[in-house]
């Protein structure tokens, strides 16, 4: 194997690596959009769904932890905390079935901190196309300025209808998903510009 293959053959691994995780991005994005969609047409009701959905989550996986302690006799492991864990988890399901609707309020910050989190993605992303010299960068900083401004207006704005949060959602699904693609289109002026001297 030729010196240029090997240098070539890392840069075209990362490259791969990377638009893989620009497409786990983009799946992410339309789940975003998807939960945003579920918002506006089932209104009220997702709230009381969403809340047994993470009762039952919890509950179950509070369950398998307990279960498990006892089956692989965790208790006489004096570092497996699977029994307390278990019993924690179980306890946050049954108060996420009790309270219900009160959910809303710590899901509706939830997804507020998730939509800055992927704003702030982009907006590193954004830098990396600035650094490769790639024109995009200025679209993508402005989308992820956008998703920034729609975050922080979720988790702040107590008064927000489920509606209008699902619109929101659905907006910064559709924005990541534009950014993440210009960068995918990019990724091998990134990688060049990053393993070039």
């Amino acid at each position: 194997m030729s010196k240029v293959e090997i240098i070539k053959r890392p840069a075209e691994q990362v490259s791969d690596d990377i638009k893989k995780s620009a497409w786990a991005a983009v799946i992410e994005s339309l789940a975003l959009m998807i939960l945003g969609i579920l918002f506006i047409v089932l209104q009220d009701s997702i709230i009381q769904v969403l809340a047994y959905i993470v009762g039952a989550f919890f509950i179950v996986k509070g369950g398998f932890q307990i279960i498990n302690y006892f089956m692989v006799k965790g208790q006489n492991d004096f570092f497996n905390n699977g029994l307390l864990s278990g019993v924690v988890s179980v306890l946050i399901g049954i108060a996420s079935l009790v309270i219900g609707e009160d959910i809303a309020h710590i899901f509706r910050i939830i997804i507020g901190i998730i939509i800055i989190y992927e704003s702030l993605v982009r907006v590193n992303t954004a830098t990396k196309l600035a650094t490769a010299g790639v024109s995009a960068w200025k679209g993508i900083i402005l989308l992820a300025l956008i998703m920034l401004v729609l975050g922080i207006f979720i988790t702040f704005n107590a008064g927000a209808v489920v509606v209008l949060v699902g619109w929101l959602m659905i907006l910064t699904g559709i924005i990541g998903i534009i950014g993440d693609i210009v960068f995918i289109q990019h990724v091998n002026a990134v990688v060049s510009k990053l393993t070039s001297k």
